[in-house]
């Protein structure tokens, strides 16, 4: 996420700003220039093209600021919510703009990537699709089918999360991973096709293998012994299906934090400079990452990535990272 700051004054500004607090601009975000824009007292912003930009109309329902091309419409982010909590459910609505932030968040870094999203109005079979469902009244399991990404929104409430990290002996746990490795799947269904399907055979094993088994076994058993010399987590060993998916989630949590260190001045790194996503995670991310963990563990805080990157796992996170076309042009 790279560093904003004000059209008007120049005062720095975040992500989920939705006016400056230096100058008192009300604010919107432009998905076309990926950038946060002053907007007037009608939420309009008009582009260096004359074009005119209205605010979505979730603003308050979702605290929603990006533009869109119509007033009174949802914005590219909101359209893609399928499903979302009933009006009558004040606890599924409570956690529901937490949900849009870290889409929103999600969708940024996919467009960063280049990678395509592909929406349900332009293929109705497979397009991508979010539901965001509240399992307070029925219970909700968080996943992905056929380009439909299920979240359970309750994944937004710190202590349940927690809670469940616990439980389940994991690391890490957070509602933007989950986007990040539910919609893995759907860009391995999209992305892995051809000749790829073999290459991605032999580093993350034959997804034909019956998942129900996988699932059982991975939760009467546990991870095989020496995983961590194969895979990112222990979930990873799972199925194939669920090794690709945390990859992918792995490659967005690595680019995404090394893009922003790099806009708050926290590395001078270059991209450019290396010849490919296995050098970057070598030679930016895990010294990186190493800092990172200490200033967490100065704060008190549990290392702020507690993974290790065996090689075997570098081979994976640059196939999947090749995917994306700016990483397939290092």
């Amino acid at each position: 996420m790279r560093a904003f700051e004000c059209r008007r004054c120049g005062n720095p500004l975040y992500f989920e700003n939705t006016a400056c607090v230096s100058c008192g601009a009300e604010l919107g975000f432009s998905r076309e220039e990926r950038a946060i824009v002053p907007v007037d007292e009608q939420g309009r912003y008009v582009d260096a093209e004359g074009l005119v930009w209205w605010r979505c109309s979730n603003r308050e329902l979702a605290a929603c600021t990006w533009l869109t091309r119509f007033e009174g419409t949802l914005c590219f982010n909101c359209v893609l919510t399928r499903t979302r909590p009933n009006d009558h459910d004040p606890e599924g609505m409570r956690a529901f703009p937490g949900a849009e932030s870290a889409k929103r968040r999600l969708i940024v870094e996919l467009d960063a990537l280049e990678l395509p999203i592909v929406t349900r109005a332009e293929d109705p079979e497979n397009g991508l699709a979010f539901d965001l469902l509240s399992s307070a009244n029925e219970p909700v399991t968080t996943g992905h089918q056929n380009g439909i990404v299920t979240i359970d929104l309750a994944e937004g409430d710190s202590v349940h999360r927690e809670r469940l990290r616990r439980d389940l002996d994991e690391p890490y746990r957070t509602l933007l991973g989950h986007f990040r490795h539910e919609t893995g799947h759907y860009y391995e269904s999209q992305l892995v096709q051809g000749d790829l399907i073999e290459a991605a055979r032999d580093l993350f094993g034959d997804e034909r293998a019956d998942y129900q088994e996988a699932l059982d076994r991975h939760y009467a058993d546990g991870p095989p012994a020496g995983w961590t010399d194969r895979y990112i987590s222990a979930y990873a060993t799972m199925h194939p299906f669920e090794d690709f998916a945390e990859t992918f989630a792995h490659v967005l949590h690595i680019a995404d934090t090394i893009d922003t260190a790099q806009s708050f001045g926290l590395t001078s790194v270059d991209v450019g400079a290396f010849r490919s996503f296995r050098d970057l995670v070598t030679g930016v991310w895990i010294p990186l990452s190493v800092a990172l963990n200490q200033i967490n563990r100065s704060m008190g805080k549990d290392p702020l990535y507690p993974f290790v990157i065996a090689g075997p796992v570098l081979d994976k996170l640059e196939f999947v990272a090749a995917l994306s076309p700016r990483f397939r042009a290092l």
